[in-house]
């Protein structure tokens, strides 16, 4: 099938890759003319077939709520547009609706798998009405992991966003986790190598993970992290899921502790957010700040 792919940074140039691979065809616009196929948003409607997907990979927000507009002028009726950004839930209803006015169908995903998504594949989570998800699904089915699992209808407009922001706060929580029992290892005197000891739980232990193994990736690449400041960013999720647990009297101690941690971080150099900021690069990589 054709797709039109808005936004060709670290995830979008990758996934725009990951679906050629599968043989699908990609016009990519980016504001980055090194990076584009076409040289604006109404080039790249013009090069697709009708009815048009388009992806949109840009940053939430604004950015997000610019491109949705100019799309909304540019797309026919029965086309669909797919936010694949980290936008909020409750943007993708006033997304939807604004579509549908014009005949123009929405589909929000959640996507997860940073900068091994080319290779592994991208968890996806998707919200919309089947008659849209329908025609997004083989470019769904080329970015998934091989495999039955990795993506999933998560509901109607609005799911996928909101799994990936509770699947978010999780990866806070399991960070944090991490991130503490690294620091206690360091600080005493009787265990003599604390990158051995996080390697020993990649096989057999309970606590075995893709994190625990960029985790020792990290600590393979800066031993005691010396070269790391300790000040991890937050993207916005962590917030959204603890605002949402709080609208629905849902307790989530440990996520929101690994959130006001991460606020911690900007107050002083954390040991435990050396790995935290270690992790996030390692599985997406995000900007780390050097001493």
């Amino acid at each position: 099938m054709e797709l039109g792919l808005v936004g060709l940074g670290k995830m979008g140039g990758n996934m725009r890759e990951r679906i050629r691979r599968a043989g699908h065809t990609v016009v990519g616009y980016d504001r980055n003319p090194d990076l584009a196929d076409v040289h604006s948003l109404e080039e790249l409607v013009g090069k697709l077939s009708g009815p048009r997907v388009v992806w949109v990979m840009v940053p939430a927000g604004a950015p997000t709520q610019s491109t949705i507009d100019e799309l909304a002028e540019l797309l026919e009726p029965g086309d669909v547009v797919v936010d694949g950004g980290n936008s909020r839930w409750t943007d993708d209803e006033k997304h939807a609706a604004e579509l549908a006015a014009k005949g123009i169908g929405f589909v929000d995903c959640g996507v997860s798998g940073g900068v091994w998504g080319l290779e592994n594949g991208y968890a996806l989570m998707y919200g919309g009405d089947a008659e849209n998800v329908a025609k997004v699904l083989p470019v769904f089915d080329a970015l998934k992991p091989e495999g039955d699992f990795g993506a999933v209808h998560a509901g109607k407009v609005g799911a996928g966003h909101f799994a990936k922001m509770v699947h978010n706060g999780i990866e806070y929580a399991m960070m944090q986790a991490y991130a503490e029992g690294w620091e206690l290892l360091e600080k005493v005197d009787s265990v003599t190598d604390v990158r051995e000891v996080f390697r020993s739980w990649q096989e057999g232990t309970v606590i075995r993970s893709w994190l625990l193994d960029l985790a020792v990736n990290a600590l393979d690449e800066d031993e005691h992290l010396d070269r790391l400041r300790g000040f991890a960013q937050d993207s916005g999720e962590g917030r959204w899921t603890v605002e949402a647990a709080i609208d629905n009297a849902v307790p989530l101690p440990a996520i929101t502790a690994s959130l006001f941690a991460r606020f911690a971080s900007r107050q002083e150099d954390s040991p435990q957010m050396k790995m935290i900021a270690a992790l996030r690069n390692q599985f997406g990589g995000h900007a780390v700040e050097k001493k």
